[in-house]
């Protein structure tokens, strides 16, 4: 398994201007925050790499996280939004603009797409205030504190919820956060992370949830099950009365979580759910498993779980909880690579990684905190490109210039040991591989280029990894073609500055070794 490692956002020199008033600015390229990449159900349907590629712009109050959003090009352009300072309803107004549809007092992701929310600098911390996304698509919050956000009192904000998600959301990743209550729904407080109403391919990791009645929902009510195809992975639950999270339908990947003092109940599965639950390790806590407060049963797959004083009701009419010795009821099939911690130290991992402030620090598997960096290449065996066994080399290879030596590279995500730029180097030795088993790398250039022509080789090792493709305009997201299987691929000449190669379906993790592209 390979550890996911950091993807630099660059700031790009900017004509967009935004009013000082706003307390955004646009940022150089040192203060732009390094992000590790998307992981679990995140990395699947086509990946989330948030806004990559896009504008850098640094707000210190929601009134300018709005603004960054209404002053882009399209809902769909790229931008990354480096937020400092405390974000709370006396700074965040509703912004009008074609490219956004924003509220007041509450950060508002609607019908939009590509944009990263990252804290930085001294921290970032939206104080009684939501971040509610709704109709979006890849979408990244990473390193921010969201704190004391109310459905009932004052004041209020995005239903209670501290992050709500709702109404055909797709592709969000929530890293690095501490997400935190004060109490219950009697003071005020509703859930921490909720899904509802198609809301799919999502990944919590690394981040810190306590001090609240409701840890979060997958699915609103009994018959909203639309929802589904979320990974909890190194986060810290504490404090927590139940809903860490609660199921409804759809499946989820729970491993590597630290669990604390949940009072009522834990992972809660139901209405047909289906959870695949390893290596947690769960503590002084009350039924941390099973299908509570109905009679809709769910269903649980478990491994190498670690249960330390943790007390089991008896089962009864709408209780149904999985110990004292819990077993699997069902198996899922997990379709990314991913590496487990043993449980005995995850609540040493954890305790190093898990909420906002901890550096992005990550896990390979080893129980030892990594710091994510630009890795130096590791070189594997040169490929012979005579060899009679290098899938690679065809007869209809294309002649005339590589165009992707000298130009620029980047992706949605890479693998530890592998580069970006290894695709467009023209050595068959190094290579790049997403950090899942499907993943995205494109090749740019500095002014429009006509394509009609690219070769992906994968190196020796790996031949035949690659399953299901497309090829796509990076400066549209316009699909040129599709298929399966590394090799010459052609397409009607296009002009463009950015061509993608994303990777959809796989055998193994993919090894990119060279993405060439030609004019004819």
């Amino acid at each position: 398994m390979r550890r996911p490692v950091a993807v630099r956002l660059y700031a790009t020199l900017a004509t967009m201007a935004l009013a000082a008033a706003t307390g955004a600015v646009l940022t150089a390229p040192e203060a732009t925050a390094a992000t590790a990449g998307a992981t679990g159900y995140a990395t699947q349907n086509g990946g989330t790499t948030g806004g990559a590629g896009g504008q850098t712009v640094r707000a210190t109050t929601g009134t300018a996280i709005h603004e960054a959003l209404c002053n882009r090009a399209a809902s769909d352009t790229p931008v990354v939004i480096e937020v400092e300072g405390t974000i709370n309803h006396a700074n965040t107004a509703k912004v009008s603009g074609d490219s956004c549809n924003t509220a007041a007092g509450v950060i508002e992701l609607k019908q939009i797409s590509n944009v990263t929310i990252v804290g930085v600098g001294s921290g970032a911390v939206f104080d009684q205030l939501g971040i509610h996304i709704r109709e979006s698509s890849n979408i990244i919050i990473q390193n921010v504190t969201v704190k004391n956000v109310k459905k009932s009192g004052s004041p209020t904000s995005n239903g209670g919820d501290a992050i709500g998600m709702e109404s055909d959301v797709r592709n969000v990743w929530v890293d690095h956060t501490t997400l935190e209550a004060s109490g219950g729904e009697s003071e005020g407080y509703d859930g921490l992370f909720d899904m509802k109403d198609n809301t799919q391919y999502v990944t919590l990791s690394y981040s810190t949830l306590r001090n609240s009645g409701r840890g979060g929902l997958i699915g609103s009510s009994e018959s909203d099950v639309s929802n589904g195809y979320v990974t909890f992975h190194h986060n810290l639950y504490e404090n927590i009365d139940s809903r860490t999270p609660l199921l409804r339908g759809g499946t989820s990947h729970i491993y590597n979580n630290h669990y604390v003092s949940l009072n009522e109940s834990g992972i809660n599965s139901r209405a047909g759910a289906k959870a695949k639950v390893d290596n947690n390790y769960f503590e002084d806590s009350k039924d941390v498993l099973g299908t509570f407060y109905t009679d809709q049963a769910g269903y649980w797959q478990v491994s190498g779980n670690i249960y330390d004083n943790v007390t089991w009701s008896a089962p009864g009419e709408d209780t149904n909880p999985a110990g004292p010795d819990p077993q699997s009821n069902t198996t899922v099939s997990i379709p990314y690579a991913y590496a487990l911690d043993q449980a005995a130290c995850v609540p040493d991992i954890v305790s190093q990684t898990a909420g906002a402030g901890k550096g992005l620090k990550v896990s390979d598997g080893s129980c030892s905190p990594q710091t994510p960096t630009d890795p130096t290449p590791e070189p594997t065996d040169p490929t012979d490109p005579t060899d009679p066994t290098d899938p690679s080399p065809e007869p209809t290879d294309p002649t005339g210039t590589n165009l992707s030596i000298g130009a620029g590279s980047d992706g949605s995500s890479k693998a530890s040991g592998t580069s970006y730029g290894n695709v467009r180097d023209g050595d068959p030795s190094t290579y790049w591989s997403p950090s899942g088993s499907t993943g995205s790398v494109s090749i740019k250039w500095g002014s429009a280029t006509t394509v009609s022509t690219i070769a992906v080789r994968e190196t020796s090792a790996a031949a035949g990894r690659i399953g299901a493709w497309r090829v796509l305009n990076g400066d549209t997201g316009a699909v040129l073609t599709s298929g399966s299987g590394a090799g010459v691929i052609t397409f009607p000449a296009t002009a463009l500055r950015k061509i993608t190669f994303e990777i959809t379906g796989s055998n193994g993790v993919p090894q990119v070794a060279e993405f060439e592209t030609y004019a004819g």
